[in-house]
């Protein structure tokens, strides 16, 4: 025998013992199966039969599988029981055993790629014709307001349109589906119900001044002006075009001023300042400024209609005060409030100590009653890192202990999270049940916020039933909780059709942990595929494209791995269209490559080696 029948011996009693346990298996959560949506019967019989598999410690059985040349059940998770009697068989034959008693299972490596095809298609729609990866965008306000940006979304190749109800209301995600239907018909709509997100509250308005900032090189030099929008009070640059500084001014002088026409005016610091009108573009002027400038409500502006003119005086208008920013650095204390209290920075006393420590609200004071000194504390998407260091019924006491060298800036609306807290907060609050009414109306899916376990999902099932309502649902995978009790979150999930999985990999992060994070993502995306269901690549996808014009090495890298999600998300930013095309161009490539986890060796081209 080419192999030691000692070996086939032991890898066919492990067989066994995994038979075995999946049987029980099936046994044991057929209640469960039998509660799914007829379309899930066997993904949910599959998911169950991975979790068999993986109840064991399989990595010797896989090194001996691989010393006898014999694929891994470890990269088979859509058809389990299939792959596993197929191993049995094999190893009977090398043992001239008797074939196993076990029927022949339908559920192939075939039949499992048609129900996740399947699956997604009821989900996203019909794929694209270059690629079988979707591509989903959150959609901004001017999605709203632009209905050539929706078809520039679609012509770059947005399949999937996310409206997110933490934003806006109900009369502009109205006109924002409005606009991607008229753009594209068949474009899925997904609406993300807020949920219990954790947040910083408001913050005490800022000064009402506008920091005119030129290009400068390394050695303060000005390389290029900094370029401004002067206009009537909200009139914004038209075409989307980018303003360095937005000043709003009164009509009447304005339309005099043509090219060449100048303004003087000493900013706050009582600094000389020039701007210099370049062109008209309807109601408002484009202007260039060379000096660093601090404007404010009423500045004196000296216009100068032509170069020999005399001047006319005006006053800039009433300016939007700026969003105040606490700045942290490490040691610092930050006391958060359970009043929605306006949060403000630390006040210093003339020697600079501090008499007043900053302070700031949170969105969910409820959360005061499960927290405990001791246990850390992330802030904007983990920028900030801190430990808690004093409890009281009215406030919390955090000590900073991680941030940038140079501190870190806490604004409002900025996430917070307490990954090692046992928060027991409900993911369908009263805002995600009259967002639902307006959901179940205009959308094809729900996205899910916090979901932690099986009882949620079946407060949102039955929140749906009570609506009448026919929806996919999209599981936003965001807490530790939520990933350990996955399994069970699916089966649940699968009373409906169709149902994915998004990878909410930016709180996921945080609250696992970044050393966990990795190999937690892979896992997500195993289950996903044991139950046959899409799931979707989330968070900071193109991110640096998405917002400044130009990626990273490392996002192109994860922009590639998307591929093995069934749809990939892009958040919103100024160059959003530029990141839809080049996520376009990526995915269509990496099919080539890659088929979700399989490589795939097309031909390769190279020069003569010798």
């Amino acid at each position: 025998m080419f192999f030691k029948s000692e070996l086939l011996k032991e890898v066919a009693q492990q067989i066994d013992l995994v038979l075995n346990k999946i049987v029980a298996y099936e046994k044991q959560y057929n209640h469960l199966i039998d509660k799914v949506h007829p379309q899930y019967k066997e993904s949910a019989k599959n998911l169950v039969h991975y979790l068999a598999l993986r109840s064991f410690n399989s990595n010797k059985v896989q090194e001996q599988l691989a010393t006898i040349g014999i694929p891994s059940p470890t990269n088979s998770e859509g058809h389990i029981l299939y792959t596993i009697l197929s191993i049995k068989t094999i190893i009977n034959s090398l043992l001239s055993l008797n074939h196993s008693s076990y029927d022949i299972p339908e559920l192939s490596p075939k039949v499992a790629k048609s129900l996740l095809e399947r699956h997604t298609k009821h989900l996203f729609g019909k794929p694209p014709k270059k690629r079988t990866t979707r591509i989903m965008v959150t959609q901004p306000t001017l999605a709203a307001e632009d209905v050539s940006f929706s078809k520039d979304l679609v012509d770059n190749g947005m399949n999937c349109a996310r409206v997110n109800c933490a934003h806006d209301n109900e009369t502009v995600w109205k006109d924002i589906i409005t606009n991607i239907k008229s753009a594209d018909s068949k474009c899925k709509i997904m609406m993300d119900l807020g949920g219990p997100k954790l947040r910083t509250g408001k913050m005490k308005p800022g000064p009402k001044v506008i920091h005119i900032k030129p290009k400068r090189n390394a050695l303060g030099q000005v390389v290029s002006p900094a370029k401004v929008w002067l206009a009537p009070y909200g009139i914004i640059p038209p075409n989307n075009q980018e303003a360095d500084a937005i000043i709003p001014v009164n009509k009447k002088w304005l339309k005099k001023t043509k090219k060449d026409s100048f303004i003087i005016f000493r900013d706050a610091r009582d600094k000389k300042c020039r701007l210099i009108i370049d062109n008209k573009e309807g109601l408002g002027r484009w202007a260039s400024c060379s000096d660093s400038a601090f404007v404010t409500t009423d500045t004196l502006l000296n216009v100068f209609l032509e170069k020999k003119s005399n001047s006319e005086i005006h006053t800039v208008h009433e300016l939007l005060p700026l969003e105040e920013i606490i700045y942290v650095f490490e040691g610092d204390l930050l006391r958060i409030d359970k009043q929605p209290i306006l949060g403000e920075p630390a006040k210093l006393d003339a020697e600079g100590k501090v008499k007043e420590i900053a302070h700031i609200s949170c969105s969910l004071p409820e959360v005061f009653n499960y927290i405990k000194p001791g246990e850390p504390v992330f802030f904007d998407d983990g920028k900030i890192e801190g430990l808690i260091d004093t409890v009281t019924p009215d406030h919390v006491i955090i000590k900073i202990t991680s941030t940038k060298k140079n501190g870190g800036k806490l604004r409002a609306e900025k996430g917070i999270n307490f990954p090692n807290s046992k928060i027991a907060i409900n993911g369908l609050t009263e805002k995600d049940k009259e967002d639902l009414k307006f959901v179940a109306k205009h959308a094809d899916a729900v996205n899910f916020s916090f979901v932690n376990n099986k009882k949620d999902v079946e407060d949102l099932l039955n929140e749906m039933k009570h609506l009448d309502a026919s929806l996919g649902i999209i599981l936003k995978i965001e807490t530790q909780e939520a990933f350990k009790n996955l399994p069970s979150i699916i089966l649940k999930s699968m009373e409906n059709y169709p149902i994915g999985v998004m990878i909410a990999r930016g709180d996921l992060a945080i609250e696992t942990g970044w050393n966990n994070f990795a190999v937690i993502q892979e896992e997500i995306l195993r289950i996903c595929e044991a139950a046959h269901i899409p799931d979707i690549w989330a968070t900071q996808v193109l991110e640096n494209l998405a917002k400044k014009g130009v990626p990273t090495r490392s996002e192109i890298t994860d922009a590639a791995m998307s591929q093995r999600a069934e749809c990939v998300m892009l958040n919103k930013g100024y160059y959003i269209n530029k990141a839809v095309k080049m996520l376009d161009k990526i995915l269509c490539e990496m099919k080539h490559i890659q088929k979700k986890k399989d490589n795939l060796l097309p031909k390769l081209e190279f020069n003569d080696i010798a």
